[in-house]
């Protein structure tokens, strides 16, 4: 840890940014998690769980944006792409198995137990622990099987390494201020102890990942332990 973790606003947060912008920071974002390791932790994420008795497989990707890291995923998964940013929705319409779902992560309009997994990907770090209690909790309502956090690992190499990179690399004013301040509002593994505790969780995991990721996984299951 370099030092405490930042709550300041990102520009993405505000989401009455509705235009054409949108589209140009999720395609880049799209490029960093491929290259920086986003798609491949939620992928060994999904490994943990068993999914062989269904036979489709629905999961709620919060605050997803365009739902990139589950392109690789076939036919028997259904993804709820929830994401209070109208444009971010309608970015992800159309897209294979693909559905987007207008609506805060604070009171996420599915039913109870309608999904198998939720997925956060990126997210949580955008708010305050008060606010990710309750977000988590609405989470546990609509999920059956597992949740999965993955998000930054603050870090000074990675905020640095940020930083050159979308000076070199970026077009867009957005991820330039935002990806750094990401980085920056990221998490130590001692605080996400603390958050899932403060959550009542006991059956999870915690692991580092690539590059300068968390991989979180939470088992609704008490019967079962990872």
């Amino acid at each position: 840890m370099f030092l405490k973790r930042s709550f300041k606003k990102e520009i993405m947060d505000d989401h009455l940014i509705t235009d054409e912008k949108i589209d140009g920071v999720l395609k880049e974002l799209k490029t960093i998690n491929v290259f920086l390791g986003g798609n491949r932790t939620t992928k060994i994420a999904l490994g943990y769980f068993n999914f062989s008795n269904y036979k489709k497989v629905k999961i709620a990707d919060v605050g997803g944006g365009g739902s990139d890291n589950f392109n690789f995923l076939e036919n028997n998964f259904i993804i709820y792409n929830i994401d209070l940013n109208k444009q971010a929705c309608k970015y992800s319409n159309n897209k294979k198995n693909i559905f987007p779902v207008c609506s805060d992560a604070k009171k996420i309009s599915l039913k109870n137990k309608s999904v198998n997994i939720s997925n956060a990907s990126l997210f949580f770090h955008h708010f305050t622990e008060k606010e990710a209690i309750n977000i988590l909790n609405n989470l546990d309502l609509i999920t059956t099987d597992g949740i999965i956090i993955n998000d930054l690992r603050r870090n000074i190499i990675a905020l640095i390494s940020i930083k050159l990179l979308t000076f070199v690399f970026s077009k867009s004013k957005i991820v330039k201020n935002d990806a750094p301040l990401s980085v920056h509002k990221g998490f130590t593994k001692s605080e996400l102890k603390e958050l899932l505790s403060k959550s009542g969780y006991n059956n999870y995991i915690i692991k580092r990942k690539w590059a300068f990721r968390w991989m979180v996984l939470i088992n609704l299951n008490n019967e079962k332990r990872f």
